[in-house]
């Protein structure tokens, strides 16, 4: 029997399982989970944060997913490591996996900042359900929230702490919003509709320091200015979680580096979602487009690969669509802004 191991538990990870199950019922997969619950939507963590929706219409798959598919869920595991030589993975909890097949979908991670107390407490990422579930717990204590990030995570978290009725504040170290994914004519129109809407957004300034005894009580900016706040949100784009892959053997850019059939640079190892680099349409060259829909089709062609039905990969394309307000914006294709050679502002 084969021995497939899947590392992540993300929609790239789920759409492999359920994508292998199917075309080899007999094989062995172990998914390694470091997430202690079951697989959610990540894009909905800014619903429960909003109000709109409850923690529990997160999970995108039944309680008996696992036992259905005849999956080995290893929650709460993290991968440490992995001897492409010896084909397997070593765990933080001390477990070794051997594979026949290995497939990384790890994900990304928030992109830190550099500041100088970021570890104060109510000082907050926005990527997983634990940190929208943190966030919601001190709720009640907030009365003004900053906001790092004119993205679309910055965008969703002070929207979300705006309904609410929290006071929000936003740097953008750009000129306009969603500088990734709008020219400047659309981020002005973003811009507008943002301030209309209450929302009090800083342009070309960002955070240096945070000060506070018992949690965040003030933020330092960079034109010397301060700001009173309770809660900091940290929303400057994402990074490819890679700290465990032995990049001497596989090959990685910022993100791990694959081929038509999503298979790395090792023989027998696979990446998909968003810590994958592949092949982007528009651009004619690898990119990382960490966007729900490229990672379920990267999962499932991933799985297909890894079951022994080859499947080509054509690419991805980067877009998105997004109600702002009473705006509604669909971007897609190419946006470098020339201001920051496309660094997530």
């Amino acid at each position: 029997m084969t021995r497939h191991v899947i590392i992540g538990n993300g929609i790239a990870g789920i759409s492999a399982a359920e994508t292998i199950r199917s075309l080899d019922r007999e094989g062995n997969i172990t998914i390694i989970a470091e997430e202690k619950v079951p697989p959610y939507s990540r894009p909905m963590i800014s619903l429960a944060l909003e109000g709109s929706i409850g923690h529990e219409h997160l999970p995108i798959r039944p309680p008996d997913f696992y036992s259905k598919f005849g999956i080995d869920a290893l929650i709460g595991e993290r991968a440490l490591s992995i001897d492409v030589d010896g084909r397997r993975v070593i765990t933080a909890q001390g477990r070794t996996l051997e594979y026949d097949r290995l497939l990384i979908a790890s994900g990304a991670g928030p992109r830190p900042i550099k500041a100088v107390g970021t570890d104060l407490a109510n000082v907050s990422f926005m990527r997983t359900e634990a940190h929208v579930g943190k966030m919601l717990r001190v709720l009640p204590e907030i009365k003004h929230a900053l906001v790092l990030g004119g993205g679309l995570v910055g965008f969703k978290a002070a929207y979300g702490l705006m309904r609410r009725g929290i006071k929000v504040t936003m740097l953008i170290r750009s000129s306009y919003p969603l500088s990734m994914q709008l020219d400047s004519n659309a981020g002005q129109l973003v811009l507008h509709e943002l301030v209309a809407n209450g929302l009090e957004v800083r342009t070309g300034v960002e955070a240096t320091a945070f000060a506070g005894t018992n949690g965040v009580q003030e933020a330092h900016l960079s034109d010397g200015s301060h700001l009173t706040c309770q809660l900091v949100v940290i929303g400057k784009g994402v990074l490819p979680a890679l700290a465990f892959v032995p990049r001497d053997r596989i090959q990685v850019d910022l993100g791990i580096m694959v081929d038509d059939h999503l298979q790395t640079t090792v023989r027998g190892v696979f990446a998909a979602g968003d810590v994958a680099q592949a092949m982007d349409v528009a651009r004619k060259r690898s990119w990382v487009n960490a966007i729900w829909p490229v990672a379920v089709e990267q999962g499932r062609l991933a799985g297909a690969n890894m079951a022994g039905r080859p499947v080509s990969y054509r690419g991805s394309l980067g877009r998105n669509v997004m109600r702002i307000f009473g705006l509604d914006v669909m971007s897609g294709g190419i946006v470098t802004p020339p201001e920051n050679n496309g660094e997530p502002l």
